[in-house]
């Protein structure tokens, strides 16, 4: 199964969630591994860079994604 290319670097799971690895590996399975479309942070990243995504942004807030890519566009 394919990586997002962004998870070695990723702000949320090198920092967020650090404490946490059970959970984080579940997410990681949910949204870093196979279909990255699912992954709000994700979805910021390839719209707007990743200099867009904000720290605070959750991978499974795939509505609050969209609304920062349609702010920013």
């Amino acid at each position: 199964m394919a990586e997002c290319e962004c998870l070695s670097g990723c702000i949320f799971f090198n920092d967020k969630m650090e404490n946490m690895p059970s959970m984080a590996n579940i997410m990681k399975d949910n949204f870093c591994r196979g279909n990255f479309n699912n992954c709000a942070r994700y979805v910021v990243f390839k719209a707007l860079g990743k200099g867009n995504v904000p720290p605070y942004l959750f991978p499974n807030n795939i509505e609050k994604a969209k609304q920062l890519i349609s702010e920013k566009k």
